[in-house]
């Protein structure tokens, strides 16, 4: 009676596993697996936990550079475990209940090792079917790796081209200023509105892999103050200040369309990750206060004012639109930057560990003259 009882438990776990290796590898769209929810929460606490004593930012960020790669490692070996275990209670009544034969023929099948060879019909049955799994689990994770690291390759290319716009970390006013001051008082719009375009179409990107692959969520970029969060965070500030400061000047349509794209992304990565955060239809300044102070946006506003960026409005008639924007996406990008430690760049919130925001590092303008 045990062992059929450990006959219809085997087909539960394997069921179960295959639910969430397809779930996790082949469903296009974001599915919820307690095996993902799983490692990423344990290796979560457990970096958390070691990282506890480091006060270095650089030290714990080399160190968190391990954990996205680890989490896609340990859920493989966590889904093969799985599999040779559920295999192992399917095969019992064939081994007469010898649990460690039954854990034999399974690793065996599901790993195509051959060494031992299941008599009788349905022990044989099970050891085609486990080798077929085995096989395709690892061809999926062969297939799986690729496509994240594409998916990893895409992003980190506009991330590291806005490292000259928003210096590192990145942050928002510095890509108007730096914009401005490199082009001039009349072709910065065009600049800015390509910055945009391609932002809307970085964020939609971003939006439909990372919701999907969250692994690469936790994959961190490969310089230590640059980061795929705040970059973007970066981007939709500098567009809610321009729309804010200078709403009569292009670009309008691009600012507004990629703030749009970025809030909704923000939030749908949030709830990917089950951080609380709230309906859209129900935020207003009034309700939900952003965590950007007025006195930091008028210092902001006062930086671009003294490069002359054409800023037409007040900080007081300025402040009601920035805040009017930035609400529909703070609490998220305050939850992210927490949860994934990204750097402590300025308008960004706290972080896990005790941490000063810091400014984008600024190199020196002057230039030095070649000598004969």
């Amino acid at each position: 009676m045990l062992v059929w009882a450990g006959f219809v438990l085997g087909v539960l776990v394997v069921a179960g596993t295959a639910f969430s290796i397809i779930g996790a590898l082949i469903v296009a769209r974001r599915v919820d697996s307690w095996v993902t929810a799983v490692v990423d929460t344990a290796l979560d606490h457990a970096f958390l936990v070691a990282l506890r004593g480091v006060d270095s930012f650089e030290r714990r960020d080399w160190f968190l550079g391990w954990q996205g790669p680890l989490t896609l490692v340990v859920r493989l070996t966590i889904w093969m475990g799985m599999l040779v275990l559920g295999f192992a209670l399917i095969m019992l009544p064939g081994t007469d209940g010898d649990f460690a034969a039954a854990l034999e023929d399974a690793g065996s099948s599901i790993f195509t090792l051959g060494f031992a060879v299941p008599h009788g019909g349905g022990g044989q049955l099970a050891a085609y079917v486990a080798g077929f799994a085995g096989m395709a689990v690892i061809g999926l994770q062969i297939g799986y790796l690729p496509t994240v690291y594409s998916s990893f390759n895409r992003r980190e290319t506009e991330v590291s081209l806005l490292v000259a716009r928003a210096g590192t970390p990145a942050w928002g006013p510095e890509i108007l200023l730096r914009t401005h001051w490199g082009t001039g008082s009349s072709d910065s719009a065009p600049v800015l509105e390509d910055l945009f375009v391609r932002w809307e179409r970085w964020t939609a990107e971003v939006a439909e892999s990372h919701t999907t692959y969250t692994g690469l969520l936790r994959l961190r970029s490969p310089k230590r103050n640059s980061h795929w969060l705040t970059s973007l965070i970066a981007v939709m500030d500098a567009a809610a200040l321009h729309l804010a400061l200078a709403p009569g000047t292009e670009p309008k349509i691009a600012a507004r369309l990629m703030l749009r794209m970025g809030f909704e992304t923000l939030n749908d990565l949030a709830r990917a990750m089950k951080l609380s955060v709230p309906d859209l239809a129900q935020v207003s300044v009034a309700t939900t206060p952003i965590s950007v102070t007025f006195d930091e946006f008028a210092q902001a506003a006062a930086t671009l004012r003294s490069v002359g960026y054409p800023v037409t409005e007040t900080d007081e008639d300025a402040w009601p639109n920035f805040a009017g924007w930035r609400v529909n996406y703070d609490r998220a990008a305050l939850s992210l930057s927490r949860m994934l430690d990204a750097p402590p760049s300025m308008w960004t919130g706290p972080r896990r560990w005790p941490s000063q925001p810091t400014a984008p590092f600024r190199p020196n303008p002057g230039r030095t003259r070649n000598r004969e």
